[in-house]
């Protein structure tokens, strides 16, 4: 395969001229002698069969070839800046790529702080993050999909730590019919209303949770949605308290007088499916994730 007839000390040089107006300041810049960046600058030229600056009085001016030139060298260098920076990345230990999947019922303001402080802390690692629902974080764990899991089923062959309960209660609309009994309701009152829940995001076992008796379903795919869904109207819903608490404090919707199962628990886990070889990232990711939880829970 045949290689480059040019090289970067070359590309750099002719930059250097450009940003800096002269020979004799990038020389300065780049601690090298005029004449080594003359010389570089002329080789390029001689190597690639074109000129890159024009004589005009005592100046020298980019050719239009030169003005090309000067756009595709400025990102050849800044490539190779990145692939030297990603190298050392790689060199201390941060991975090139984190695959992170987390449960919906994790509160998405904590996962984008924490993923703020961990770009900072890898600007190099390639991050993904997928919301899942139900069986979907299990799958993605199964299948050796993902290097950190915020989950809440931990399957067989895999250890969780706790990492925070979540607490549900069930609400609707303050003008929904069922706040219009004016009275405690038990399950056969909710039964005649629609009833909102999210989609499980697996798709080997599909799971279902919660209360499913109701005679009308509004299925969505995501939690703000559903959210929206019982603060419109749509239905009602068991909702995790701590992503409805502006609307409990607004009163556009309000907890339901159930005379039993007004109030529900789920636990979240926090799972490194392979500890032995994860990297920097995904254990900067763990540390972050779990401050986070602590940070909910006071």
């Amino acid at each position: 395969m045949l290689g480059p007839k040019t090289n970067l000390e070359q590309w750099h040089c002719f930059l250097a001229v450009v940003d800096e107006g002269s020979y004799a300041r990038a020389a300065e810049v780049l601690h090298k002698s005029q004449s080594a960046v003359t010389y570089n600058i002329q080789k390029m030229e001689e190597q690639l069969g074109v000129k890159v600056f024009k004589i005009r009085g005592r100046k020298s001016e980019l050719t239009e070839v030169g003005q090309v030139l000067y756009r595709r060298g400025r990102g050849l260098i800044d490539e190779a800046l990145r692939l030297e920076q990603s190298a050392k990345s790689v060199a201390a230990g941060w991975e090139p790529q984190l695959r992170i999947v987390c449960d919906a019922l994790f509160p998405g303001h904590a996962m984008l702080d924490c993923l703020h402080e961990l770009s900072e802390s890898c600007p190099n690692t390639r991050i993904e993050c997928v919301e899942t629902v139900l069986s979907g974080a299990e799958e993605a764990l199964l299948e050796r999909r993902c290097d950190v899991a915020i989950t809440g089923i931990v399957p067989p062959g895999f250890l969780g730590d706790h990492l925070l309960r979540v607490k549900f209660i069930a609400v609707a609309h303050r003008h929904h019919a069922l706040h219009m009994l004016e009275r405690s309701l038990d399950y056969r009152d909710l039964r005649p209303f629609r009833q909102v829940v999210v989609m499980d995001s697996g798709v080997r076992k599909k799971r279902d949770s919660g209360w499913l008796d109701a005679a009308q379903r509004l299925t969505v795919s995501r939690m703000d949605i559903s959210i929206s869904a019982v603060a419109r109207g749509l239905g009602f819903a068991w909702l995790p308290e701590i992503a409805v608490r502006a609307e409990l404090e607004s009163g556009e919707i309000l907890p339901l007088p159930l005379n039993e199962g007004g109030e529900r628990y789920a636990d979240l886990f926090l799972i490194i499916p392979n500890r032995d070889i994860a990297g920097s990232a995904a254990l900067r990711c763990e540390q972050l994730l779990k401050t986070a939880a602590k940070n909910l829970a006071c």
